[in-house]
């Protein structure tokens, strides 16, 4: 994410002496990407940032996978995962459940009231969308405070935790987060920038639309808890450790570069339409290895004095196809049983496309009111157990109208 940030009390001259107010010199720390060879910035700390006083064994929320076999579209339905008041006994990183999962990327999600611990994940980025409620996201490099229909970037090993603050006449909302993590970096696609990082006229979304930390976030405390999920040899590859600080891990007095967590919010997505239907590439938002992530958004529909509004039916030759419907009423899938919260898995190698009836009943429409974020992945997913948990074991004969006991 090259565009430049400074925050708070950083020296004229990266690399030199700078003092605190007792003449003691700041920690500096360099956060890059890959290597000394990409994006990065620089942190001004009060304490020594590799400074530990103790550590022990994360046990991880079940990371186990099942592989997608017989292979199948699947409907998934999250908000049965959470049900009643369990959300009060719950934070939004030991909470999340892990949905489904390849060696690229993880999706879990989680409704949660209370305060998250300290957390890093030490394998990639994050990108956390918030489905409903509000939360300021505490980071090393400042606060954000979030909302509903916010993804939220969080870079590899930023220290950070989620505080919601939802509210309604009932009482407290709780906070709905559905997580996208990488084993990589997660960025804009290249193709919305140039050379030099900038947006260009053609992207759906600017600079203007992101927003940063803008202070420090100085805290102080000692023997501090941070939850670090790594590589290690438990499943997929993950391992959990909690390390002990003898400072606070937000002591930083200021910082700048171009590589720190931000938050986009999708209302700000100006959607690309056409004449004739337009391909999924055209609501693509962000991208990692070996996936992208993509926005459906309240939108006109193409406007051809024949044209079909709805997609056309399509193999999946490289990927799989995960969408994630936040709101509205989405055309395609009337018939199908599957409503706000539900997660459609079209896999790689099965044909998909409109729920019979859907084609006849979209010719004329001149505006779609839906909302749902997709990842589409170049590798098979897996099961999560909470994906095993949700699936409604019937979305696959849906277009047929009879299962194999019929």
């Amino acid at each position: 994410m090259a565009f430049y940030r400074q925050v708070g009390s950083v020296p004229p001259k990266r690399h030199t002496q700078h003092r605190r107010p007792d003449g003691g010199l700041y920690s500096e720390e360099l956060v890059g990407e890959e290597g000394f060879s990409s994006d990065s910035a620089l942190l001004y700390h009060s304490g020594i940032p590799s400074a530990l006083v103790d550590a022990r064994p994360w046990e991880l929320p079940d990371q186990t996978l099942t592989p997608n076999a017989p292979l199948v579209p699947r409907h998934l339905k999250l908000h049965d995962l959470f049900p009643g008041e369990e959300h009060k006994a719950t934070d939004a990183v030991t909470g999340r459940r892990l949905v489904l999962g390849n060696a690229d990327v993880r999706i879990s999600y989680a409704v949660s009231s209370l305060t998250s611990p300290y957390y890093r994940n030490a394998t990639g980025d994050e990108c956390v969308y918030v489905e409903r409620g509000s939360a300021v996201l505490e980071t090393s490099f400042g606060a954000l405070e979030v909302g509903q229909g916010d993804y939220v970037i969080i870079p590899r090993t930023t220290t950070h935790r989620w505080v919601p603050t939802g509210s309604s006449a009932s009482g407290t909302e709780p906070l709905r987060t559905y997580a996208i993590e990488a084993n990589s970096h997660i960025a804009p696609p290249k193709r919305y920038l140039s050379r030099y990082g900038q947006f260009l006229e053609h992207a759906p979304y600017c600079e203007r639309d992101l927003r940063g930390p803008t202070e420090p976030l100085v805290a102080e405390g000692t023997d501090v808890e941070v939850y670090v999920k790594h590589r290690g040899n438990g499943p997929g590859g993950l391992a959990g450790t909690v390390h002990v600080t003898p400072e606070h891990p937000f002591d930083v007095v200021g910082w700048d570069g171009c590589l720190y967590p931000y938050a986009f919010n999708i209302a700000d997505y100006e959607p690309i339409t056409g004449r004739v239907h337009q391909p999924p590439p055209v609501h693509q938002v962000f991208e990692g290895n070996n996936f992208v992530i993509c926005n459906f958004v309240p939108r006109k529909v193409d406007y051809h004095p024949l044209a079909v509004p709805v997609p056309y039916y399509h193999s999946n030759v490289d990927s799989d196809e995960i969408m994630f419907y936040v709101d509205g009423d989405y055309e395609a899938r009337k018939g199908s049983g599957i409503g706000k919260g539900s997660i459609s898995v079209h896999p790689g190698g099965h044909s998909h496309g409109p729920q019979p009836g859907a084609v006849e009943r979209s010719l004329g429409a001149e505006y779609f009111d839906e909302t749902a974020v997709m990842v589409d992945t170049f590798r098979p997913l897996d099961l999560g157990e909470a994906g095993v948990a949700s699936d409604d074991g019937k979305y696959a004969w849906s277009w047929s109208g009879r299962g194999p006991s019929a």
